[in-house]
């Protein structure tokens, strides 16, 4: 029985470029473990920070150093994919961020006509701007955070508009406040404000990044997250939570080692952790998920209330990072789990062929 080929795809365009070569050398550390290797055949593929696509010798390289690299030599042709790309029975995309997250390369991988892993266009870019996805939640009755979305036409086309717009963002969300890029990911870009000067320093900050911006109220609660896996019935882990000594949960506490810690499982009544997992699943629905999503939730103790934050459908994969510790402590290992999905690739690819059928 020949081996299945799985296209691991990383790096990409974005700020996480180096995060995503960490979770692909784990995800292929978990595939050639023997229950896997037996399975199936990896075929790295390295898209450079310009687009370019490398495979072959250079893909290898970099999964085997964990460092990136760009060969100044080749002229960039994003339109040009290694001739291996003709070979693959499936698609294993671990991009983190803008063009790897968002919809766009899983609508070139639909066009390939082969399945691949995670959620499809609609789930991954619902999934990634954070208005879309709150939109969403609303229509799914699921409780959030007070927030406004705004774009940078109405930060920075006219002078007239941008103090009132801050004196209505005081006036209903009050302070301190978060300003987030609406599609980066990573808490990239994003500000903690506690007065005006603050704010309109971190709006324009954030115009800089994305054209819509979300501006989120502030909370004092516990970031408790869950993970799901599954389908058209998928499966909510245990509830973890994450632990930190600076103002707020950034990217450096976030990817910088000792600055955050997990509690798995999060010491929880039993009652809030099924509220947070039928949350999680509710929230799956929302955005039409498959496969993998980490949801994060806020918690507030002191009324025992439960807000959803946001939904990650293609979150760290590093054996560090918490969607796999989570399903590890359900009792799916990582090397399971990698399986899992792949499976569940194949599933929604047949599913989406039957549906094809019918039309």
């Amino acid at each position: 029985m020949s081996k299945l080929r799985v296209g691991l795809l990383f790096g990409g365009r974005s700020g996480e470029h180096e995060v995503s070569i960490i979770s692909a050398r784990a995800i292929a550390n978990a595939l050639s473990a023997e229950a896997n290797s037996q399975k199936y055949e990896i075929v790295p593929f390295y898209i450079q920070k310009n687009g370019v696509w490398q495979g072959g010798e250079t893909a290898q390289q970099v999964l085997k150093s964990s460092e990136a690299t760009e060969n100044p030599a080749i002229t960039p042709n994003l339109w040009q994919f290694p001739a291996e790309t003709a070979e693959i029975d499936l698609w294993f995309p671990i991009l983190h961020g803008p063009n790897g997250e968002d919809g766009t390369i899983q609508g070139l991988l639909t066009l390939m006509q082969v399945p691949f892993v995670g959620s499809g266009v609609l789930g991954s870019a619902a999934g990634m701007d954070k208005i879309a996805m709150k939109t969403a939640f609303a229509q799914a009755g699921l409780s959030q955070v007070k927030y406004k979305a705004i774009t940078r036409a109405q930060i920075w086309s006219n002078p007239c508009i941008f103090p009132k717009l801050c004196d209505e963002i005081e006036a209903t969300l009050g302070y301190p406040c978060f300003v987030k890029p609406a599609n980066l990911g990573s808490s990239v870009g994003i500000a903690k404000v506690r007065s005006r000067q603050e704010l309109e320093a971190a709006l324009d900050n954030a115009a800089t990044y994305d054209r819509r911006i979300i501006v989120e109220a502030g909370v004092v609660a516990r970031e408790v997250e869950c993970a799901v896996l599954g389908n058209d019935n998928p499966k909510a882990s245990v509830i973890g939570e994450i632990t930190f000594d600076s103002d707020f949960y950034d990217y450096e506490t976030k990817y910088t080692e000792g600055k955050a810690d997990l509690l798995i499982p999060a010491p929880l009544p039993e009652t809030v952790v099924q509220q947070i997992q039928e949350m999680a699943l509710q929230a799956f629905a929302a955005v039409d998920g498959a496969g993998l999503a980490r949801v994060d939730f806020f918690y507030v103790e002191a009324t025992g209330e439960i807000l959803i934050n946001e939904i990650n459908t293609l979150p760290g994969f590093t054996s560090t990072s918490m969607y796999p510790q989570l399903w590890a402590n359900t009792g799916i290992s990582f090397t399971e789990l990698v399986d899992k999905l792949i499976q569940l690739a194949i599933e929604r690819h047949t599913n989406s062929k039957l549906e094809d059928s019918v039309k």
